[in-house]
């Protein structure tokens, strides 16, 4: 017997606290039995960046412009792919090294509209969402400039739909 169909589910987080990637992804497919992927992408804090050590990177956003930031990314993507569930949770404060920053997951019937729609939240989210990063250094503290190669990652999406 098929399991009833759910809302496509739709979840946004920005939070200091670390997240379960187990519990997170398990809740994204739960009672699903539309789901046939799950795809999900974590990031985590680097102990060398630009050739420096990194003891600790501070994560700064904007309260509510933050979240519909991120809202307009996922509804870019349930506008490209069909999708069951998307899942962004990106944390902020002070982090160390090998913590987890964030995390995206996207579930849908089949592996190649997750894995494509993970990626583009993931290269949108590093563009579009307004969060600051400062690193401490031994050189003192220092703000983490954009990276080309993230707007480079961003246009490979413009002026197409890109479906998988």
């Amino acid at each position: 017997m098929n399991a009833p169909a759910r809302p496509q589910l739709t979840e946004i987080r920005v939070q200091t606290a670390d997240f379960d990637l187990s519990h997170e992804l398990a809740a994204l497919r739960a009672g699903d039995g539309r789901v046939g992927a799950v795809v999900s992408f974590v990031g985590t804090v680097r102990d060398l960046n630009e050739g420096a050590a990194v003891s600790e990177m501070e994560l700064e956003h904007y309260p509510g412009m933050t979240e519909k930031a991120l809202g307009d990314i996922v509804a870019q993507a349930r506008a490209r792919w069909p999708l069951l569930g998307v899942l962004v949770i990106h944390r902020v404060g002070p982090l160390k090294p090998l913590d987890q920053i964030v995390l995206v997951a996207c579930s849908s019937a089949h592996r190649g509209e997750a894995f494509a729609a993970c990626e583009f939240i993931m290269d949108y989210l590093k563009t579009d969402a307004p969060f600051w990063k400062k690193e401490q250094t031994p050189e003192g503290a220092r703000w983490v400039d954009a990276r080309a190669s993230d707007d480079s990652a961003k246009r490979k999406w413009e002026g197409s739909e890109n479906r998988a």
